[in-house]
């Protein structure tokens, strides 16, 4: 009997000792799921209503499928159908918004990242585009003669040395538009430098994409995102063409609420460009749009901006200021290939940018390698080492405290620049590189991590 008591004094002790760390454990979880980020903040008011509910995605979904009958169908008519599945689709409950600020970091508008809509595929476009980029041959014709010819045929063997977690996509399919949106949200990014190209112009891969800003202006917004342009050097690009572009951009989309708009040191809000390849053309043509006194002055109009260029080499700098632009970048996610890029002269640069009242904005990457396009140019390769190049890059960058730190990039897969989500995958002919150890996402929460540091230090910068 004294036996008998003792064990059921040690059952009832021991079941109670068990509810109590049940007790405890849940007591936590609901603590836990309470909390909330400290920049869980979605934005603005006005936004609210765009945000669509999360079933509504499967409207999308189905509306592709009308879509891809209608293929081979001219191109505009395509696009003004996706735009108004868009359009039509973005009307939200305050569930999803609530949802969204949980899930998301606050953008960081001092945080641009470079963007490209010029991939392709049949399903939306009638024809794979930029996925099957050719192999550029070397200038020299002996060395190009060591290497292999043609172009890659996709969706096995694309023209990119990892590869993508949405596949060989198209920057027409909405999806992968509200995708990406949603990565470069979550990554704590603000401003997209979206590649432009004007109207009926494109590279010489790919086709014309203008009419795919409307679309990336909405869903940009729906994610509380700004976008800005990267002007690209299309054909006879100079101050009275530039002129006219920068018109056309701001009167067509200056409007809409992602219209990006830098609030300068004197309290203006100012349309910003940047302007790829900018050291082709003579500081004498850039003048005459960029100077008060030039024949073809944009200043103190309407049209009146933010103009950026691309330093590259160390004599750029003079030139720029003598055009009259209002900052450079680096672009270049490759240390050391350009005097720009290479990040122990970021410090040089920036005080000679502070000591002409110029914007100093770094380019950082995650590393570099275009080798499925330039076989020949190993040289330039960038190892990732599992995340720490990048890391370095943005260390670097917040040594010289600049107003602006910008991206190399989230999708230029042609160069192995993109922090977009990668898997790996092998097939017959390639084994792609990809992000192991780490998860696809691994490059978008390096970004989120280096966006708060950034915000604390730059706090610490204005005290």
């Amino acid at each position: 009997i004294l036996n008998y008591d003792i064990m059921a004094r040690f059952r009832r002790r021991t079941c109670i000792i068990l509810l109590l760390f049940i007790l405890f454990i849940c007591s936590i979880m609901m603590a836990l799921k309470t909390l909330r980020p400290d920049r869980a903040g979605f934005g603005d008011p006005f936004g609210l209503g765009l945000l669509p509910e999360l079933q509504q995605r499967t409207v999308l979904l189905d509306n592709k499928q009308n879509l891809l009958n209608r293929a081979q169908g001219d191109t505009v008519t395509r696009v003004s159908n996706l735009h108004s599945i868009a359009v039509n689709t973005m009307k939200a409950s305050m569930s999803s918004v609530k949802k969204l600020e949980e899930e998301l970091s606050s953008p960081n508008y001092n945080f641009h990242i470079f963007y490209y809509t010029w991939y392709g595929n049949p399903q939306f476009d009638g024809k794979y585009i930029h996925w099957n980029h050719p192999l550029l041959p070397h200038w020299d014709p002996k060395i190009a003669n060591n290497y292999p010819k043609g172009r890659h045929n996709p969706p096995e063997d694309i023209g990119a040395n990892f590869y993508p977690e949405l596949g060989s996509y198209s920057s027409k399919d909405p999806t992968v538009i509200e995708a990406h949106m949603k990565q470069m949200r979550s990554a704590s990014t603000g401003v997209i430098v979206l590649s432009w190209y004007p109207p009926g112009m494109a590279d010489e891969n790919g086709e014309p994409t203008d009419d795919l800003v409307p679309i990336v202006l909405d869903y940009a917004h729906k994610y509380n995102l700004k976008v800005t342009f990267h002007i690209e050097p299309y054909k006879d690009r100079d101050d009275r063409s530039m002129y006219h572009n920068v018109k056309y951009i701001i009167d067509k989309y200056g409007s809409h609420p992602a219209f990006y708009r830098h609030k300068t040191s004197t309290g203006r809000l100012l349309p910003m460009f940047y302007v790829y390849d900018s050291y082709v053309t003579i500081p004498e043509i850039w003048s005459n749009l960029l100077t008060v006194s030039g024949s073809q002055s944009i200043r103190n109009t309407p049209y009146d901006a933010l103009f950026i260029a691309l330093l590259v080499e160390e004599r750029h700098k003079h030139d720029i200021h003598r055009s009259g632009f209002d900052g450079m970048y680096t672009y270049f996610a490759t240390n050391g290939f350009s005097y720009g890029s290479s990040h122990h002269n970021w410090a040089s640069l920036k005080a000679f940018c502070d000591s002409n009242n110029l914007m100093f904005i770094p380019s950082v990457g995650p590393g570099y390698i275009d080798t499925s396009i330039r076989p020949w140019n190993n040289h330039n390769t960038r190892n990732r080492v599992n995340g720490k190049y990048y890391e370095t890059a943005f260390s670097a960058a917040l040594l010289v405290r600049p107003e602006i730190i910008s991206i190399t990039s989230f999708n230029e897969w042609h160069e192995g620049t993109q922090i977009e989500k990668a898997v790996p995958k092998r097939t017959g002919q390639v084994v792609y590189l990809d992000y192991k150890p780490h998860k696809p996402n691994v490059y978008l929460e390096l970004t989120q991590k280096w966006s708060e540091k950034y915000r604390k230090e730059q706090e610490q910068w204005l005290m």
